[in-house]
C-alpha cells in the first residue's frame, strides 16, 4: 500500500552543467561549434569513400560505417544538451530517457563490436594479404557490421529494459546531461542484485570481450610486422594500424572507466567531465585521426573535389 501512495516519476530533470550556470552560454557556443565541425567532417568522409572508387575497399567501407555511426551517436545526445544549455528547464521525459539510453547503447556497443570487425580487417590485410580479397570480400564485410549491430542491439535492449522497469519514485534529479545507465540508477527506489550483476556482465560482453579479441589480433599482427626485413614494409603496415589502435585505446579507456568500475566509486563531476569527451571529443577525433591523416584519403579527397569544382563550371 506504501508504494501505490508514492508518486512514480514521470519526468528527469538534468543537472549535468547545473554547477557551471555562468558558463553555459559559452559551452553551448563551443560545443556547437564542435558539433558542426563534427558533422561536416563525417560527411566529407562519408561521401569521398562513397564517390571515390579508389577508396572502395573494406578498411574504407568500415571507415564510413564508423563516420555514420559517430554522426548519429552524436545526433542523440548533443542537441538535447545543446537546447538544455539555453533552457530554463532542463528536463526530459521517462520515455523519452528510456529511448535516448536505448539508443545511444545500441550506437555505442556496435561501435565496439565494428572496432572488432576493423581490428580484423587489419590482420587479414597484414598476416594473410594473398587471401584478403576472399577473406575481406563485400559480403562478409557487411555480415561484420551486421554482426556487430545485432550485438549492439541485443545489449542495448536488455539494458534499457532493466533499467527502467526499476521503481523510480524518490528523486528525479539526474546529475548528468543524458541519460547513462549509472545516474539513472541512482534514481531507481531499488534495485536487485542481480540487475546489477546482468548490467555488469554486458558491459563486459561488450568491452572486455572485444577488446580481447583486438588484442588477440594485434598480437599476430605485431609478429608479422616483426617478420618484414624492409624498415620501410614494416613501417608502411604498422601506420594502416596505427590510426585503429589510437581509436581504440580512447574508446575502451573512456567506456571502461564510466562501466566497468566499482558503482561504488561512482562519481557524476567525473563521469560527466569523460563523457564529454567520448560524446563530443571522440566522435571529432576518430574521422581526423583515421581519414585526414591519411595520403590515400587526401589524394581521394583532391580528386573528388576536383570533379565535383569541374562539373559545377
Amino acid at each position: 500500500m506504501e508504494r501505490i501512495n508514492e508518486t512514480m516519476v514521470r519526468e528527469f530533470v538534468f543537472l549535468g552543467f547545473s554547477t557551471l550556470a555562468s558558463l553555459q552560454r559559452l559551452l553551448f557556443v563551443v560545443f556547437l561549434l564542435v558539433y558542426l565541425f563534427t558533422l561536416g567532417t563525417n560527411a566529407i568522409i562519408i561521401s569521398t569513400i562513397v564517390l571515390d572508387r579508389a577508396l572502395h575497399t573494406p578498411m574504407y567501407f568500415f571507415l564510413s560505417v564508423l563516420s555514420c555511426s559517430e554522426t548519429c551517436y552524436t545526433f542523440v545526445i548533443v542537441p538535447k544538451m545543446l537546447v538544455d544549455l539555453l533552457a530554463e528547464k532542463k528536463t526530459i521525459s521517462f520515455l523519452g530517457c528510456a529511448i535516448q539510453m536505448f539508443t545511444f547503447l545500441f550506437l555505442g556497443c556496435s561501435h565496439s563490436f565494428l572496432l572488432v570487425a576493423m581490428g580484423y580487417d587489419r590482420y587479414v590485410a597484414i598476416c594473410k594479404p594473398l587471401h584478403y580479397t576472399v577473406l575481406m570480400g563485400h559480403g562478409v564485410c557487411v555480415g561484420l557490421v551486421f554482426v556487430a549491430c545485432v550485438c549492439g542491439f541485443t545489449a542495448s535492449v536488455v539494458t534499457t529494459s532493466l533499467v527502467f522497469h526499476l521503481p523510480f519514485h524518490s528523486s528525479n534529479q539526474l546529475h548528468h546531461f543524458f541519460c547513462d545507465i549509472s545516474p539513472v540508477l541512482k534514481l531507481a527506489s531499488y534495485h536487485s542484485r542481480l540487475s546489477q550483476l546482468v548490467i555488469f556482465m554486458l558491459g563486459v560482453f561488450v568491452l572486455v570481450i572485444p577488446l580481447i579479441l583486438i588484442l588477440i589480433s594485434y598480437v599476430y599482427i605485431i609478429s608479422a610486422i616483426l617478420k618484414i626485413t624492409s624498415s620501410v614494409g614494416r613501417y608502411k603496415a604498422f601506420s594502416t594500424c596505427a590510426s585503429h589502435l589510437i581509436v581504440v585505446i580512447v574508446h575502451y579507456g573512456c567506456a571502461s572507466f564510466i562501466y566497468l568500475r566499482p558503482k561504488t566509486n561512482y562519481s557524476s563531476s567525473q563521469d560527466t567531465l569523460i563523457s564529454v569527451s567520448y560524446t563530443i571529443l571522440t566522435p571529432l577525433f576518430n574521422p581526423l585521426i583515421y581519414s585526414l591523416r591519411n595520403k590515400e584519403f587526401k589524394s581521394a579527397l583532391q580528386r573528388t573535389l576536383g570533379q565535383t569544382s569541374s562539373s559545377i563550371n
